[in-house]
């Protein structure tokens, strides 16, 4: 090996070593100073256990005044709110009071029109009252009737058959009913049967279908609501727009909004006088029946429907129909036969109204 490759050698030897050589200097020469942090030791501060208590008991009774404040105004509210639901209530029936005056001072004033009542019943289902009529020409009786449900009147057939037929005390014996009053005409068959005269229904239903008005007859019957309704009537729809609920038919029509109807000449003078029975009804929808009475079938006896116009007019009346008359009129109470039916016995029929405590 020459000695220009051993120098060369040394060199590169040299260039490699010295930045360790450089770095161990440095290391010699510089001081390095690393600190670790030590941690604090913990001082436990002592507790005041009297302090405590005393701020514990201080919160308590201030929880304890603010509960009493709170009852005390629940306690001053709800006083307020039964006083004023007292004042409310007050003011609520009084107002009702007086909503219900004219209907009284109107009730009132219909009733002194007939005098004072013979026999009455009241209950929840209806209040009616009996009065005596003693006109110049006729006698008979005046039935005013209030219904207050639907359980306080009832339109039977005769032993609830159609075809068949039974008199009015007997219906009303039957039910129980505290009233009963004939109701629409009838016609006979060759087999002895009776059925109810055109149109008739019952429960809202048409027992026997629908038959238009024919020779001036007429439908009078209660809706649904329990208020009259009546008159001539062509087709159903005509009649089912007044949701009729029970009803039968006779002849004629003789008041309509407190108005005298024209009488068919027929009906003035076949017969002239008659035993009768009108219903009819005031504007505050209470009924009234007018029964008279009439000894025969001569016509001679009982009233004209002209007489019972001018005395419903009297009376107040808003519409009124003529039921059944002759021998057919009864009216039965308490189980006994108020008027004199002109046939001198009852005569069996295909539908009466009764009414019910």
């Amino acid at each position: 090996m020459t000695v220009n490759s051993i120098q060369q050698i040394n060199r590169v030897m040299l260039l490699a070593c010295a930045p360790f050589l450089g770095m161990l200097i440095w290391l010699l020469f510089v001081s390095l100073h690393i600190s670790i942090p030590v941690k604090s030791p913990v001082v436990s501060t002592p507790i005041n256990l009297a302090q405590e208590t005393a701020s514990l008991n201080s919160l308590l009774t201030q929880a304890n005044n603010d509960a009493v404040q709170t009852k005390t105004i629940i306690q001053q509210y709800f006083q307020l709110y039964e006083k004023s639901t007292a004042e409310v209530t007050a003011m609520l029936q009084s107002a009702a009071s007086q909503i219900a005056k004219p209907g009284l001072i109107y009730d009132a004033r219909i009733t002194a029109k007939l005098g004072s009542p013979i026999r009455q019943a009241t209950s929840g289902n209806i209040d009616i009252q009996l009065f005596a009529l003693n006109e110049k020409h006729y006698s008979g009786y005046a039935l005013k009737v209030n219904l207050k449900s639907d359980k306080a009147i009832k339109l039977v057939l005769g032993n609830d058959k159609l075809g068949s037929s039974e008199t009015t005390l007997a219906a009303a014996s039957r039910y129980g009913a505290v009233v009963g009053i004939n109701a629409g005409g009838f016609a006979d068959d060759n087999r002895g049967k009776r059925y109810p005269l055109d149109t008739t229904v019952m429960n809202g239903k048409y027992v026997n279908g629908f038959f238009p008005t024919n020779n001036d007859t007429a439908f009078i019957g209660l809706n649904k609501d329990r208020k009259l309704i009546g008159g001539k009537f062509s087709s159903q729809s005509e009649l089912d727009k007044l949701n009729p609920l029970m009803g039968s038919t006779f002849v004629p029509v003789l008041m309509k909004n407190g108005s005298k109807t024209s009488i068919p000449y027929q009906w003035q003078s076949s017969p002239a006088r008659a035993a009768r029975t009108v219903m009819a009804n005031y504007k505050h929808d209470q009924l009234l029946f007018l029964v008279t009475d009439g000894y025969d079938e001569s016509g001679n006896s009982g009233a004209t429907l002209a007489e019972l116009q001018d005395k419903m007019q009297q009376l107040g009346v808003v519409d009124a129909y003529n039921l059944d008359g002759g021998g057919s009129t009864t009216l039965v109470w308490g189980g006994s036969v108020i008027n004199r039916p002109s046939d001198g016995r009852l005569r069996p029929l295909a539908t009466n109204f009764l009414f019910f405590k």
